[in-house]
């Protein structure tokens, strides 16, 4: 679904106007929004409103308003007098919200770079695989190396009874030595 959202002042005021059989009201404007760098030139485009949305354009919009424009972007082609085609960008919108007058449009604004933690190793094919349950009131068999289990799984539970069981994973270094459980050959 084409859908898109802009955030622009409106250079030229909306102007309303009819289609040829004079029933459905739309509205034209002109909206500026800065480049992507700060040498790129400002880019307008052609913003347009249909039918009731139309008349609240016209009746709560002017020139030198900030907003920011819902709706959805559309290329459309002229044919020029000089012989050659050329494609126009027009945002048909469907919601306009106005914004405060202080916004700073001189250039756009860059989001700061976040930084991660390194992501947990994985661990070898030979090291004991274990498998926690998330609740169990009851124990059941134990796993003879648990020495890494509270640095990997700290306990945060208060509640009185509560142990978790450990269930060793059967997990086998070679996947010749385990059983074919598909039917279907692959």
């Amino acid at each position: 679904m084409n859908s898109c959202i802009l955030m622009a002042q409106i250079i030229q005021a909306p102007e309303l106007r009819y289609t040829p059989d004079n029933q459905t009201p739309l509205t034209q404007m002109l909206v500026q929004f800065p480049g992507l760098r700060p040498e790129d030139a400002p880019a307008t485009l052609k913003v347009i409103g249909w039918g009731n949305f139309a008349h609240e354009i016209k009746e709560n919009y002017i020139a030198g308003d900030h907003i920011v424009i819902e709706g959805r972007l559309v290329m459309n082609t002229i044919e020029r007098p000089e012989g050659f085609k050329e494609k126009r960008a027009e945002f048909t919108a469907s919601r306009i919200h106005k914004l405060g007058g202080n916004a700073d449009w001189s250039s756009p604004t860059s989001t700061p770079s976040t930084t991660f933690d390194k992501p947990t190793p994985i661990p070898s094919a030979n090291t004991n695989n274990v498998v926690v349950p998330i609740r169990s009131n009851t124990s059941s068999a134990s796993v003879s190396d648990t020495s890494n289990l509270e640095q990997d799984f700290p306990s945060t539970t208060t509640e009185q009874g509560f142990e978790p069981s450990i269930v060793p994973a059967s997990i086998s270094a070679n996947p010749e030595n385990q059983p074919d459980l598909d039917d279907i050959p692959f």
